[in-house]
């Protein structure tokens, strides 16, 4: 196949529900892409973002991909989630428009360190931002970037916490852009098998931070997904 005509992709699963987020709990079809332009020291999909995993991804087209999301959707037209990695370091213009032509909605995930103009078709692009202990750092120009391409798509944003130094980035990022949405979540560490007490703990914590902070327009969500199926991929 043409490289520049394809798609990487780690994973297609679904129907499921949005585990995080604006949508939590809305069904859903996830496309998961491989590659990304981040080493966070947390991250809970590896497999879709380091080389040495590029193995077991497989090159589609927009169409294949689509065939395949319409397969498991039993042909209906879902919320299409588009994560990774980065899926901002594919070229999925041709996949939205052919999608949202068949009636299909997308929602996007990424960093905001790769703007693209096709963010302008998405229904909805959650920015998330990566906080001190990710161990990334943010550049806020491209940030913007991200933003300005979006055009008149929805825009949200979503922070994952591990600690006090994440809560204070995540509220310092909240005064920039203080007309987005924030949503808030705690942090799981754990790529393998998850310690639902810590992660219960972190999630109380947060809570009880914004709530003493006074920080009544963040929402403090859990990651659905990880409390009902922890790690476990396709779900």
């Amino acid at each position: 196949m043409n490289g520049s005509e394809t798609i990487w992709i780690s994973e297609i699963f679904g129907p499921t529900i949005q585990g995080e987020g604006a949508f939590i709990g809305q069904p859903t079809v996830f496309v998961r892409t491989g590659g990304c332009d981040y080493r966070c020291a947390w991250c809970d999909t590896l497999y879709a973002v380091e080389d040495r995993y590029r193995k077991d991804w497989i090159e589609m087209t927009a169409e294949e991909i689509l065939a395949k999301v319409s397969k498991l959707s039993g042909g209906q037209p879902l919320m299409i989630t588009l994560s990774g990695g980065n899926p901002a370091t594919q070229s999925l213009g041709k996949m939205l428009a052919l999608g949202r032509a068949s009636g299909y909605t997308f929602a996007l995930e990424t960093q905001g360190s790769i703007a693209k103009d096709w963010f302008a078709d998405l229904d909805v692009l959650t920015i998330s931002p990566k906080p001190p202990s990710s161990g990334m750092q943010t550049n806020w120009k491209k940030l913007q970037n991200c933003l300005d391409a979006a055009g008149m798509a929805m825009v949200v944003m979503k922070f994952v916490i591990l600690n006090e130094a994440d809560y204070l980035y995540a509220r310092e990022v909240a005064r920039r852009f203080s007309k987005l949405p924030i949503y808030l979540q705690p942090c799981n560490q754990s790529t393998v098998s998850v310690e639902k007490e810590s992660l219960n703990g972190r999630m109380l914590w947060l809570v009880e931070r914004v709530l003493a902070d006074g920080w009544f327009a963040a929402r403090v969500l859990p990651q659905l997904h990880v409390m009902l199926w922890g790690n476990i991929r396709g779900v």
